[in-house]
């Protein structure tokens, strides 16, 4: 969709102690999202955006790589370091990463 314009990295390489900010809806979030994860919803992030570090670069995530990308292209014109997760949540899961949820179940990609 945006080709080489968006830096990216898949979801096995984001280092563990990266600032990963995960910009879907809440009832995704819900189900099942990286334990060490910001949770911003795409709709909320021009209000949010001061929380997002500057001195740090930014991992962006959503279900399948699609929202995550327009974030990524958007905080990078802003001046901030972003890279897309390539794959979302879907390839965080099957590369076997940690996730949690609030609920009883196990978590999961919604």
């Amino acid at each position: 969709m945006f080709g080489d314009d968006v830096p990216a990295v898949d979801a096995a390489d984001v280092p563990q102690d990266g600032y990963l900010l995960d910009v879907r809806e809440q009832d995704e979030w819900d189900a099942g999202h990286a334990p060490a994860a910001v949770h911003i919803p795409m709709g909320q992030l021009s209000d949010r955006a001061a929380e997002i570090p500057r001195d740090q670069e930014v991992f962006v995530v959503c279900r399948s790589g699609g929202r995550s990308a327009q974030v990524t292209v958007a905080l990078n014109q802003a001046g901030w370091l972003a890279r897309n997760v390539d794959g979302g949540m879907k390839r965080w899961a099957e590369a076997g990463r940690p996730m949690e949820n609030g609920g009883d179940g196990p978590p999961y990609v919604a």
